[in-house]
């Protein structure tokens, strides 16, 4: 096991260097690469990653408490029970990530690629994932109360079962939602009824 702390790292290549077990302490990666590293059990706490490139890396089992991953790209990466507390995660990419058993709590991830994620029965409750792209993703059973999924994009995604209660939905198409079996609030109720043409009076 290894620890680093406070260091800074820019352009550096660590996919080929096993870092499993390894700890990372408010450092900072600066487009740095992990394509197809070995990363499982690693544990990251106030860290920063600024467009670097996970993809077909294995995360398995770490922990990231209040990091930032912010345009990062984690297609085809291993995230089998992953944890990510209070992290923000801003406009990365989890295109063909494997996100079983993820646990996602609080945190930033707005404009993230969740495209065909499979999140289901997760507990998200309270995650901001503004302009966030949900379509063809599977979400049923999952929890998603009080989140911030304003212009989210659910099209063709699986949402039977689904409490999305006092969460922001204004922006979201809600003609391309399968709303049966949702649960939703009043307020929710109102912009789908809108957003097919209806007419409320107050």
């Amino acid at each position: 096991m290894f620890q680093q702390m406070n260091q800074t790292y820019s352009g550096v290549n660590f996919g080929t260097q096993d870092l499993r077990y390894g700890e990372l302490i408010g450092c900072t990666f600066d487009q740095c690469s992990f394509a197809n590293g070995s990363l499982e059990e690693i544990n990251t706490s106030n860290c920063r990653f600024i467009a670097c490139d996970f993809r077909g890396a294995s995360l398995n089992g770490s922990l990231h408490r209040e990091s930032a991953f912010e345009n990062c790209n984690f297609s085809s990466a291993n995230l089998f029970v992953t944890k990510f507390d209070n992290c923000k995660m801003m406009g990365s990419d989890f295109s063909n990530a494997n996100m079983d058993g993820i646990t996602i709590d609080q945190g930033d991830w707005s404009y993230t690629n969740l495209r065909h994620s499979r999140l289901v029965r997760q507990d998200l409750r309270g995650v901001n994932f503004h302009e966030a792209d949900f379509s063809g993703g599977n979400l049923e059973k999952a929890d998603l109360r009080d989140c911030d999924l304003t212009m989210a994009n659910f099209a063709k995604a699986k949402l039977q079962g689904t409490d999305v209660r006092g969460a922001q939905m204004a922006g979201v198409d809600f003609k391309t939602l399968m709303i049966t079996g949702m649960r939703m609030d009043r307020e929710q109720a109102v912009l789908f009824a809108l957003s097919h043409g209806a007419k409320i009076n107050s």
